[in-house]
């Protein structure tokens, strides 16, 4: 895990921040599935390409989670789209992966951003690693059959964080995951509603032998603002965040060291489906998405994130700035 990075928020917010960052420090090479393209279509198809009629191509579903950065990488991806002359319908906060997918494999969705750690410990654990690359083939893999494509992922990458606050720390010396087990009955933990059922969260937890008894357990959104709330309200007395949310250098929460490396490389991408990628220019369509994840770095989840949590700005609003700034939109 990186170490939490220092943001200056601002004498008078008075408001609790929720961002799911990323934790940063992974390749930014792009999926095995999409480098050969991605590289051809420099040439041939750049972001800055001019847009192509409107009415030659497809209109596009993209999806999302239900919490802000998986809208946002969402929102990027669908102005990447529009400016170059696609229509987009935006079906955002669709719920957790384990609602999402179904949804997907439906055929309700064209595209989503995923994360590719998660991603691929949503169907094989054990295949999972710290390399966001190696994540990202693997993940191809496992969803090939069902028609569906990982474009290339991104440098910037967001991590599973499993936080207490510094006077739980101190009082029960706790400072990483092995130190739980020992106090598991004096918690009270926060935990994702999906925490049973995704191994990446329950899994994780009983590879260090803990099984967070169900009466001492609240059910909350990972990554989001209610979660971190209850923490710093001592409600709960842990909580599962994401690893770069403002709230934990804001509230001076502790991330626990997974010292067991449970949780995987979190890069993101772009899932697209096969069908829909038979309807474009497959190597233009991925050339351009793929320009748009090359610039998002681990800082920049970052900044993003405090403009959305912390200064409260609307997800179209920063991701249209981003993208200027960016070049990859006028």
């Amino acid at each position: 895990m990186r170490t939490p990075r220092l943001l200056v928020l601002g004498s008078t917010l008075l408001v609790l921040l929720a961002a799911c960052t990323s934790s940063g420090g992974a390749s930014s090479a792009p999926s095995a599935a999409a480098s050969a393209e991605a590289t051809a279509a420099e040439s041939s198809a750049p972001a800055s390409a001019e847009p192509a009629s409107a009415a030659a191509l497809p209109p596009i579903r993209i999806g999302s989670d239900n919490f802000y950065e998986s809208k946002l990488m969402g929102e990027i991806y669908a102005q990447v789209l529009e400016a170059n002359g696609y229509t987009v319908e935006r079906k955002f906060g669709l719920g957790s992966r384990q609602e999402r997918i179904p949804t997907m494999d439906a055929g309700q969705i064209d595209l989503v951003p995923e994360y590719v750690g998660s991603g691929l410990g949503f169907y094989d654990k054990t295949k999972i690693s710290g390399d966001g690359q190696a994540n990202a083939a693997a993940l191809q893999a496992a969803i090939a059959s069902k028609g569906l494509t990982v474009l290339g992922i991104s440098p910037g990458q967001d991590t599973n964080a499993f936080v207490v606050r510094k006077d739980t720390s101190d009082n029960l010396k706790l400072t990483k995951m092995s130190d739980l087990a020992a106090v598991q009955d004096q918690l009270k933990w926060g935990l994702p509603s999906d925490c049973d059922t995704n191994p990446l969260c329950s899994g994780a937890l009983k590879d260090y032998g803990i099984t967070y008894p169900p009466k001492q357990r609240s059910a909350l959104g990972a990554c989001d603002v209610p979660m971190a709330t209850a923490l710093q309200g001592k409600a709960i007395d842990l909580a599962e965040l994401c690893s770069t949310q403002p709230a934990i250098v804001q509230f001076g929460f502790v991330t626990l060291e997974d010292d067991k490396h449970t949780q995987p490389a979190e890069n993101i991408a772009p899932i697209v489906r096969d069908d829909y990628l038979a309807k474009v220019d497959k190597t233009a369509f991925a050339a351009l998405l793929d320009a748009a994840s090359a610039k998002m770095t681990t800082d920049e989840l970052t900044k993003l994130g405090v403009e959305v949590a912390v200064n409260q700005k609307d997800v179209a609003e920063v991701a249209k700035t981003w993208l200027t700034a960016q070049g990859l939109v006028k």
